[in-house]
């Protein structure tokens, strides 16, 4: 099949990808000049992990291209992906759909022969009866089905995600988009669940999910503030209901709070369409309110180890939103940065992070120092704090950094390192969800 996809971000490339090796044609568009040269050029402009050796692959044997011109890649598409950003309003919080809205306009005069318009991109309930009705007031004559396509990737595992998804939803309000989208992802036909729904049921189905997932995480970090009081320890009681099947084990990690480019932007946007249409969700908003005081807390709780040094320095590990990726798009650690440098204002925080060093930096400024290993993160700190899951950490030398550190204060946000290793040793070692 021949495949456009519109937006070539954390959704749209590794999306491109995985449909370029199931020996797709896939063009992707997008209006940054620099990003397409780059990825013309093999360079990869975002990570994660697996992309590249898949992205070189099928850039090499010619499955996948790359361009800004959108009239290269829409006429002879069979199916056109919507994978542009809705980020969030700056007052409202509801969804800003201004590129989507952009992207059908530039779509609907190019659309001849028959053509599935899916967006990938997570929309309000709604948004498919605008982009239908746009595309046919800009070309009545177009032979189209829009239809919605949501994506279920995890940052950090989105190659995963792609070969071995759990479900595949197709929201379309005709037979021939569920077809083909069906014939697009024929090489899961009978290894994953394929939900074909009414194209409104489909935008509902992110949303509900991200934010059900939103509010598992922030129970388990309540619950972890009732451990630490009670005397219990939080990763044991989270096993435990794990092991119910009605609950399961995943999202029960507690933590400094969730972040990325969906939790917080589709909780806000869901609570917005509730007020919308005058729905109570009441559960989303105090997921909300307390994922944003918790980011505080974490911070405040840095700061009580290093509360009578002057100019205290603060190792950080971790800048991304979570391990895997180089994204820090609503970052809990960026947002705990952020809270220190404003609590203390004569602090200094050096900072490493396998990854996402780059990124953080467009967001902090010179504000921190960046260094490039944990160790040089942990000289002459007076008090060292894990804010990200990267698999690296697990290996901190201990006895190394407790060498070369000024004081002897781990804050573990994220339950990384060992704490029987850690207080052996003499630190003040300090976690979530335990005494």
């Amino acid at each position: 099949m021949k495949i456009a996809i519109i937006g070539t971000g954390y959704v749209g490339l590794p999306t491109g990808v995985g449909l370029a090796e199931f020996d797709n044609q896939v063009i992707c568009v997008d209006k940054e000049r620099s990003k397409i040269e780059q990825l013309k050029q093999g360079k990869v402009t975002l990570f994660e992990e697996g992309l590249e050796e898949l992205f070189l692959k099928n850039l090499k044997e010619g499955r996948l291209s790359f361009t800004t011109n959108i009239k290269e890649a829409i006429p002879k598409a069979d199916v056109v992906l919507i994978a542009v950003g809705t980020p969030p309003n700056p007052k409202t919080k509801e969804a800003d759909l201004k590129y989507i809205y952009a992207a059908a306009e530039e779509i609907a005069p190019l659309l001849s022969d028959f053509t599935v318009v899916a967006t990938k991109s997570t929309v309000p309930v709604g948004t498919g009866d605008k982009i239908e009705a746009l595309i046919k007031q800009k070309n009545p004559k177009a032979d189209v089905e829009v239809i919605s396509l949501p994506e279920f990737l995890r940052e950090g595992f989105a190659i995963y995600d792609f070969f071995h998804p759990d479900r595949i939803v197709i929201g379309a309000n005709a037979q021939r988009g569920f077809d083909r989208i069906k014939k697009m992802y024929a090489p899961f036909e009978g290894k994953t669940n394929f939900l074909c729904v009414s194209r409104r049921s489909s935008e509902t189905i992110k949303y509900a999910s991200n934010a059900f997932l939103a509010m598992k995480i922030h129970y388990a970090n309540e619950l972890a503030d009732f451990c630490e009081k009670a005397g219990a320890i939080v990763s044991e009681v989270t096993q435990g209901m794990g092991l119910d099947t009605r609950i399961g084990s995943r999202f029960l990690n507690a933590g400094p709070g969730y972040g990325g480019s969906c939790f917080p932007k589709d909780t806000n946007a869901m609570a917005y369409m509730g007020r919308q249409y005058g729905a109570d969700l009441s559960l989303v908003a105090a997921t909300i309110k307390g994922n944003t005081l918790r980011k505080k807390k974490m911070a405040e709780r840095i700061l009580a180890q290093v509360e009578e040094v002057k100019n205290p320095k603060v190792a950080v590990l971790g800048l991304a939103f979570k391990g895997g990726t180089d994204d820090c798009r609503e970052s809990p650690a960026i947002d705990i940065i952020q809270n220190l440098l404003e609590l203390r204002p004569d602090i200094q925080i050096k900072a490493y992070d396998p990854k996402a060093t780059e990124q953080a930096r467009k967001i902090l400024g010179d504000k921190i120092i960046y260094e490039t290993d944990m160790y040089k993160a942990a000289e002459g700190a007076d008090v060292l704090a894990v804010l990200t899951e990267w698999v690296d950490f697990k290996s901190l030398d201990l006895e190394k950094t407790l060498s070369l550190m000024e004081g002897k204060k781990i804050v573990d946000l994220r339950n990384m390192l060992s704490f029987e290793k850690a207080t052996q040793l003499g630190f003040k070692y300090s976690s979530i969800g335990r005494v």
